[in-house]
């Protein structure tokens, strides 16, 4: 299975009863990962909100990735980490939590898209594909044109990210990409699980 196909990023401005019936639901709706995102630097707040994940996700298959902080990771025994490209360095990453777990980097140009040939990672989010509110500081827009080059270029999965929704996925996917992350379009659903499952079934009709 695919683990990158259907890959929810956790909203940080959700309480932590919202975040866990969002992930319940989209879990149930089908999400095949989910990372943690706690942008306040209230580590025992992160540990706190990744527990709670990792409690929910027990027994699913899907893995727990935690966003930006090896320390948290560590400290949770997540599946993975990602990091952004002002985060620790891949390679140091990669010692501290070993060679069975995931590592995902961040990629906002075309310069870090070649530098991550060399990488110790196994996949990378390319950021952001459209504009969208929950990232002010995008560097660059990709694009479906800078998806397909960057999706051609790179010998790793592709997860793309960025103002993907309903209306834009089926030119997302026809770009062969390994898989989509959405914050938006299922953390603020009416019904996560209801989401999830048109997204999946949307992806499932264009491949």
């Amino acid at each position: 299975m695919n683990p990158y196909r259907l890959y929810l990023v956790t909203d940080d401005q959700q309480d932590l009863d919202t975040l866990k019936n969002v992930v319940s639901e989209a879990v149930a709706g089908g999400v095949t990962m989910v990372q943690v995102r706690e942008k306040h630097g209230d580590v025992r707040a992160f540990i706190e909100r990744a527990n709670a994940v990792k409690a929910i996700l027990a027994g699913t298959g899907v893995p727990l990735i935690i966003n930006d902080r090896v320390d948290v990771a560590l400290a949770v025994d997540a599946d993975g980490l990602h990091l952004g490209q002002s985060d620790m360095p891949a390679d140091i990453a990669r010692d501290l939590i070993g060679p069975d777990k995931l590592l995902g980097l961040s990629i906002e140009t075309e310069v870090q898209l070649k530098e991550a040939d060399n990488l110790p990672v196994d996949y990378l989010g390319l950021s952001a594909i459209f504009a969208t509110p929950t990232k002010t500081n995008i560097k660059k827009e990709w694009g479906i044109d800078g998806l397909r080059k960057a999706v051609e270029q790179s010998g790793y999965p592709i997860v793309a990210i960025g103002g993907i929704n309903t209306s834009n996925l089926d030119k997302v996917m026809a770009t062969r990409l390994s898989g989509v992350a959405l914050v938006s379009a299922i953390c603020h659903a009416e019904s996560p699980k209801r989401a999830a499952e048109e997204i999946l079934a949307q992806m499932n009709r264009t491949d």
